[in-house]
């Protein structure tokens, strides 16, 4: 059977249901520890329709076969001018990018035009839809990065970086653009559960709203171009390709309420693989126990090995066109230590497909609650399941009158795939359900005795 409701980072995908409360499919399962990533230079794609809410989306042709990966890494998510003579690259035949000139800050700064790369060109268009945001609470201050979404001043950045990693609810938020104008900001909505935020500049206008294109047209190795403000730099600027699609993480937040709390999906564990980024000032989140309320969020998200560090969460992760395909918002460290947790990009990085990022935007921006799908499952903790060689997640419950269990899916059962994509974890299973809007179709596939099944389950409205 298809999809009807195709996955924005994976496949097709049916129209967001209005409103809903956000939720988890979740469980924990052991990983590395993470914090963000950057991008490289892709090829190029034909023009798609805009979108709403004051940026356009960009649709490129398909042109090979995502490989879904299943999750092995502990989560730390991170956050913490102008730009040059202005200029007009070609990126490809068919594409070209300009920049504005500057009034200051610490911009992208192209010398000489003549020999500037595709690269240069990516981020002399895109820079401009970059902004660096502050944070700063009565006993902390953090730093992070956003992208424009619109010419009046909504922008899109990550919960944790608002919030100072669930912190704080109403910190001083201030916003510096890559001109070196400087705005105050509100917050207009989060969503916890896909580390997800809008806040709108307070006088704002004739901003440079970014290009989103689809998620869901990448192939591994398409090159990717980052744009933040790492370790409080301004306008940083990495590269690399996209490493992995379809990856699932679980990366531990204070802002969300115990995932068992109602949602109808259970890891049935409490652990949490690791907390946002430590500020230095002792509030932060920087040691391998998490804080007892602290709960694991669970992420479906693009996988690149471009460089991102501190201060990049919240920022842009570019197609070579200089398009938005992903949120930066973790990544990969190499052990679980307090001191590994504040390193550097080790070339694993994650980022919020774009697809999954605007639609939540959009439906905050019109005062609507997210939406995320709930499959109504329990598993074990950390438990996978085999049926002869096919790995998957053995369900230990379906909530009765659950969309599972409405689905014929019942105890015992080892979920597989769902849509195209194979899931060998909870997270993995958490990750993908929760990127569909409540509402939405999708084929769910299993093994009972040895034998395949294929249903289609129409997803809950996962709550907190």
């Amino acid at each position: 059977m298809t999809d009807s409701t195709p996955r924005p980072d994976a496949r097709p995908a049916t129209p967001a249901a209005d409103g809903g409360h956000v939720g988890d499919d979740a469980v924990t399962t052991p990983m590395a520890s993470v914090q963000q990533e950057p991008v490289q230079e892709a090829s190029a794609a034909p023009e798609g329709e805009p979108a709403t809410d004051g940026a356009s989306f960009r649709r490129r042709e398909r042109r090979g076969i995502l490989v879904p990966v299943a999750a092995a890494a502990v989560i730390a998510a991170l956050i913490g001018g102008g730009i040059g003579a202005g200029i007009a690259l070609a990126v490809n035949p068919r594409t070209s990018v300009t920049a504005a000139s500057s009034t200051g800050g610490q911009g992208v700064v192209i010398n000489n035009p003549s020999t500037a790369t595709a690269v240069s060109a990516v981020a002399a268009k895109a820079a401009p839809s970059v902004v660096t945001i502050s944070v700063t609470a009565t006993n902390e201050s953090g730093t992070g990065s956003g992208i424009v979404l619109s010419s009046d001043g909504y922008v899109l950045t990550n919960n944790h970086v608002v919030t100072l990693d669930g912190d704080t609810a109403g910190g001083t938020i201030s916003v510096t653009t890559t001109d070196g104008h400087i705005y105050a900001a509100k917050v207009v909505g989060t969503d916890p559960l896909n580390d997800l935020a809008v806040i709108k500049l307070t006088g704002a206008s004739a901003l440079t709203a970014a290009t989103f294109a689809s998620s869901s047209d990448l192939n591994v190795g398409d090159s990717v171009v980052a744009i933040g403000a790492p370790l409080d730099l301004p306008n940083t600027v990495t590269t690399g390709i996209v490493s992995a699609l379809n990856r699932s993480i679980a990366v531990a937040s204070s802002a969300v309420p115990d995932s068992s709390g109602g949602s109808g999906d259970s890891g049935g564990g409490s652990g949490s693989p690791f907390n946002f980024w430590d500020f230095g000032d002792g509030s932060g989140s920087g040691s391998t126990q998490a804080p007892t309320q602290t709960s694991s969020i669970y992420l479906s998200v693009l996988q690149t090995d471009a460089a991102i560090n501190p201060g990049n969460s919240g920022g842009a992760l570019l197609d070579s066109q200089g398009d938005v395909i992903g949120v930066n918002v973790a990544i990969a460290g190499t052990g679980s230590s307090s001191a590994s947790s504040q390193s550097g990009s080790i070339g694993v990085g994650f980022a919020i497909p774009s697809t999954v990022a605007k639609r939540i935007a959009d439906e905050i921006i019109a005062g609507k609650t997210p939406s995320h799908g709930q499959l109504g499952v329990k598993s074990v903790a950390n438990e996978s399941a085999t049926t002869g060689t096919v790995a998957g997640v053995k369900v230990s419950e379906a909530t009765a009158s659950g969309p599972a269990a409405d689905a014929g899916i019942r105890q015992g059962d080892i979920i597989t795939a769902v849509g195209t994509v194979p899931v060998t974890s909870y997270t993995d299973l958490a990750g993908q359900v929760r990127a569909y809007p409540a509402g939405s179709t999708v084929d769910v596939t299993y093994y009972r005795s040895g034998t395949a099944h294929t249903v289609s389950v129409t997803l809950g409205q996962a709550k907190a």
